[in-house]
Parts: C-alpha cells; structure tokens; sequence
C-alpha cells in the first residue's frame, strides 16, 4: 500500500466508490479507507439469517443506480466487472385492512384495471399523468442531477422558464413545495390510490403533512409505472463488488477494517489522514470524507464555526428498524396471490395513520402501528434463497432512536436492547393481521435496531437510513448547508461526499459522481 495518493477517500459506500472510479478513470491515483470489515457501506448483502439465504442488509431498489448518469457513463466497465440487474416488472403495492389492494405494474392495462377498482376517475388521471410524465421528467431530472450550485441553478431556471414560460415554471416551483397529502388530495379522489403512492414517502422522510414531499410519490408511482424496479442478481452488493474491482483494475486501493481516526490539515488545506493504528497517509490534491457532517467536525478538530456550527446542527431523519427473515414461502396474502408478485409491498393503510406513526416516531415513541414495508426479492431473483424458500426485507418505518416509550402502551423498555423484540413483534403481528400464517414460515430471524444500524455504520445515526433529513431546510441548496451544496468545506482540498450532500439519498450515486466530476474537470 501506498503512502501517498492524489486523492484519499474516507469511507466505501457507493458514492465514495462512484467518485473514487470517476477520479480512477482520470488518471487519479486513489486510495479508499473503510472502518468496516467490507465495503458498500448501507448497499450490502449477505447471509444474515441462515446460510444461502442472502439478505440486502439496507438498501434494495437500484433503480436509481441503473438509471444514474454515472451508471450511463461506467455501464460496460462495471457489467464486464461482474454487475449484474434483475428486472422487476412489478415493482409496489400496498395492501389494505380490508382485504383489497392496488398496485404498479408495467403493464399499464394491469395497473389502470387496478385503480379503477378504486375509482374510474382516478384511472383516468393515472393515464394523463404518465402520457405527460416524458416532459415532467425532463425537468425534474434534469433538477435532481444538477450541480446545486447557484450559477448552475440559474442556468437551469433559465431553461425551464424559455421551455415551460412563466406560468410553467411558477406550477414547478408550486409542485415542488407540495406536501404529499396535498398533491395527493388535489390529484386523486380514492384512500387507497392516495395511500398507495403516500406510502414513498415515508421512505424519504416525508410524512403526509410534510412541505416539499409531493415529488416523491409522484416520481415513485410514474417511474415505476415506466421503467418497473431493479435490484441487483443475487443481492444489492452486485454494485458494491464491480466497482471495487474496477478501482482495483485501475490501480486504486480499497483497504476495509481501516478507519481514519483524524484528517490532518495544515494553514488550511487538507494534507491526508491518520488511521487508527497510527498510519499516515498524505493526498497531493483532494480528501473526501464519506462521513455523516457531525463526524466531519470531530475528525478535523473544527474547520471554521459558522460550517462547523451547521455541521453539528445538521438534522437526522427517524430511525428505521430491519427485520431480515429467511422464509419458507412467501406471505399467504389476503388480498390475494398475486400480491406475491411484487417487489415491495406497503403495509400503510392511510395518510392519517402514517402522518401519525411519523409523530409519533419524532415525539420519541415506538409507534402503536408502524408503517411496514415488506420486500420480496425473491420473488423476481429467486438466486437469493434455497431452491423453494424465499427471503423477506421488512423495513420499520418510522421509528425513535432514543426510546421516551411507547404509544402503543405495552412496551416498557426505553432502551433498543430490551425493545427490539417487543416492537419486532408488533411489526410481525401487523404483517400476520395482512398474511395470517406468515410466522409459522419463519425459518430464521435477524433484527436490526436503529442502534444496531448504526453501530454498524456510524452514518446511520440513531437508525437514520437517509443520512439526515430531506425536508426542505435541509435540501437543495441547503444540503448540508448553504453555499456547501457541492461538498466543498472551508479547508481547501477536503470535501464531503455521500447522502448528506446533495442531491441526497438514494443508490444514485449523485454526489459522489458530480464531486469526481468537478475535482476532474470533466
């Protein structure tokens, strides 16, 4: 191993590597230092449970992956690597008390019979939206995948007012402050289509009332209606493991169980890293910590106290609690068969009830009825698991990560060590009440609490899985802070990467990518 690189990079998730390959390709000498005993950070999979069943321990959908532009541009390079997709032409339903359900599929016949069981109008309004979806999405992708910075945002508005004029462009600006209820009132009249695509976005932090969260059901409900979902053959780590080898054919070096205990700079400019087994390694040009912004503060000793001041403040999501099952078969859904054909299926049966789980979940309380969201990957990648069996990716959402009790009123623990259980087994009872006989399938359990996940992954904290809240103080512009939208800080030649920054979560590989970009020129 080397003693010097041109760039150092703290951390292994996906934007790290993304951005770690980009500098590669350019000619970059890079060395890649990771804390954990494998790379991939929250994109991993493993034997979780039992042996040959293998498990994404956080992230599944990699659609935003595959549809990245750092994807487009490393597709070849990373398929030849041993990448490896698996469509999902059914990719999300939600399931109701009742015994019925809807849900997106991309057969638009499918998907339309199954909202106008709901309401004739709705389906209606389900064609329009995607016959305009082409031209919405120019826009708003074109958004998402734009340097945050204030001349390239300019230049974007200027784009849009000339193609949308000045009505066009003020519905965007109005669309983008929506809260989910609001969008999902003003465009659907049936609960359950409302609640169906509410349910995205709980994913992101965005409960019913919350401004700025519109978006996310709508792309969600659109892009899988378009494209359906992808997750990786054999497990979401199929990413992780192409491009640590395409660092490593390019001569980079990514060394696991290595944490950066400090970064050390001089006179204001980033000079490299000291490891905690007292190694020090120098960067001739850039270091790039793939780090939650409180961590960044603690390993330089302070930067400049306004930076380190939003630093400290930056504000987390809820947390989230896994639940890895092996299975024997997949859940014997009342709502019928079909449902297991799906990727996800959400376990959220109205806008009231996650708007209340939310609140909950922030005041400190475990919720009386979490919101569930139970992955099927089996269904469409049956490699997971032993011929015949299946695997189940429950996710929690959303749930405290310091315990102040419960709001179901039958827990007594405040502490994630003697509540993980109870509150697991509210979640398994909230999935039987939806597949009666679900436990009886159980042939093995793992439980991951927000400490849990974040003992795993320190930028994890309390559980967060998003790496700090989306809302909209906290995004665009703003993310992590103003004028640092781009991962620069005040010390010259250190920057952050990863989904702190913009534009956020997500396996898109956004930041990492467009900070590569901006170090390389090109």
């Amino acid at each position: 191993m080397a003693d010097s690189y041109d760039a150092i990079l703290i951390g292994a998730g996906h934007n790290a590597l993304a951005c770690g390959l980009h500098l590669a390709a350019k000619g970059w000498c890079v060395g890649i230092f990771e804390s954990a005993p494998e790379p991939g950070g929250a994109v991993k999979t493993g034997e979780y449970t039992l042996p040959g069943f293998f498990h994404d321990w956080g992230a599944m959908n990699l659609s935003l992956f595959a549809g990245s532009a750092f994807f487009k541009a490393y597709s070849a390079e990373l398929i030849a690597k041993g990448l490896e997709f698996q469509p999902v032409t059914h990719p999300f339903a939600s399931a109701f008390p009742d015994g019925t359900w809807c849900g997106v599929s991309t057969d638009l016949d499918a998907t339309t019979a199954r909202i106008a069981a709901h309401s004739a109008k709705d389906a209606e309004t389900w064609g329009q939206l995607l016959a305009d979806f082409p031209g919405q999405a120019e826009t708003v992708f074109g958004l998402l995948g734009n340097p945050m910075q204030f001349r390239a945002l300019a230049y974007f508005m200027l784009k849009t007012l000339r193609r949308r004029r000045m009505g066009g462009t003020l519905d965007l600006g109005r669309f983008l402050t929506l809260s989910p209820r609001q969008w999902l009132h003003e465009t659907f009249e049936s609960p359950q289509v409302r609640a169906m695509l509410g349910a995205w976005g709980m994913h992101l932090d965005f409960a019913p009332d919350v401004a700025g969260g519109g978006l996310f059901p709508y792309l969600e409900g659109m892009a899988g209606q378009a494209f359906g979902m992808v997750i990786g053959k054999g497990g979401a780590d199929t990413i992780i493991r192409a491009m640590v080898a395409a660092i490593r054919a390019r001569g980079g070096v990514v060394e696991c169980n290595a944490p950066v205990r400090r970064i050390l700079h001089r006179e204001g400019r980033a000079q490299g890293v000291e490891l905690a087994d007292g190694r020090k390694v120098m960067a001739s040009k850039a270091v790039i910590a793939g780090v939650a912004p409180k961590a960044l503060v603690r390993m330089t000793g302070g930067m400049a106290p306004v930076f380190d001041k939003a630093m400290t403040d930056f504000v987390h999501a809820p947390g989230t609690m896994m639940i890895h099952l092996a299975m024997k078969g997949l859940p014997d859904w009342t709502a019928g068969a079909q449902v297991q054909r799906f990727a996800y299926v959400h376990l959220a049966p109205s806008l009231d009830q996650m708007a209340r789980t939310y609140q909950q979940a922030q005041a400190g309380l475990l919720p009386d009825e979490p919101v569930l969201v139970v992955g099927q990957p089996t269904a469409a990648d049956p490699t997971r698991a032993p011929t015949g069996s299946h695997v189940l990716w429950l996710q929690v959402r959303m749930v405290p990560g310091v315990i102040k009790g419960d709001a179901g009123g039958t827990i007594t623990a405040t502490g994630w060590t003697d509540a993980a259980g109870p509150f697991a087994d509210r979640a398994l009872d909230i999935l039987d009440r939806y597949a009666p006989g679900t436990r009886a399938k159980i042939l093995g359990k793992r439980i991951l609490s927000p400490l849990d996940l974040e003992a795993e992954n320190a930028n994890l904290v309390g559980g967060d899985q998003l790496c700090g809240s989306h809302h909209l103080s906290q995004h665009f512009l703003f993310r992590p802070a103003r004028g640092h939208s781009d991962g620069s800080t005040p010390i010259r030649g250190l920057h952050l990467t990863g989904a702190a920054v913009w534009p956020g979560a997500g396996t898109g590989a956004g930041s990492g990518f467009l900070l590569a970009r901006r170090l390389a020129g090109t």
